[in-house]
C-alpha cells in the first residue's frame, strides 16, 4: 500500500486506467458533463505495467502463450475504452 499512488500514476500514464469526471450540473449550463482528464497515454509502457502486476505476472508464469494473447487483448480494450471516453468528452450540449 505504500506505493499505491505511484502505481496509480503508472496505470494512468500507460493507459491502463483513464481519469475522467462527470458533473451532471454542467448539463443545465449547456456544457458537457463528461470531462476526460487523462493525457494521451504512452502505450509503450502498457505491457511493462501489466507484467509488474502480480495477477498478470502469475498468469505469465503459468500460461505464457495465453498470457501474451490476453495482454494484447487487454491493451486493445484499453485503447477502445479511451476512444469511447474521447467521444463522450467531445459531445456538444
Amino acid at each position: 500500500m505504500e506505493h499505491a499512488q505511484a502505481e496509480q500514476k503508472a496505470a494512468v500514464e500507460c493507459g491502463y486506467w483513464h481519469l475522467w469526471r462527470y458533473d451532471p450540473r454542467l448539463e443545465a449550463e449547456g456544457k458537457n458533463p463528461f470531462q476526460l482528464d487523462s493525457k494521451e497515454p504512452d502505450w509503450s509502457k502498457f505491457q511493462d505495467f501489466l507484467k509488474g502486476e502480480v495477477r498478470f505476472a502469475s498468469l505469465m508464469k503459468q500460461f505464457p502463450q495465453e498470457a501474451v494473447e490476453l495482454f494484447k487483448a487487454t491493451e486493445e480494450n484499453a485503447k477502445w475504452r479511451l476512444n469511447g471516453y474521447k467521444r463522450l468528452a467531445s459531445q456538444t450540449y
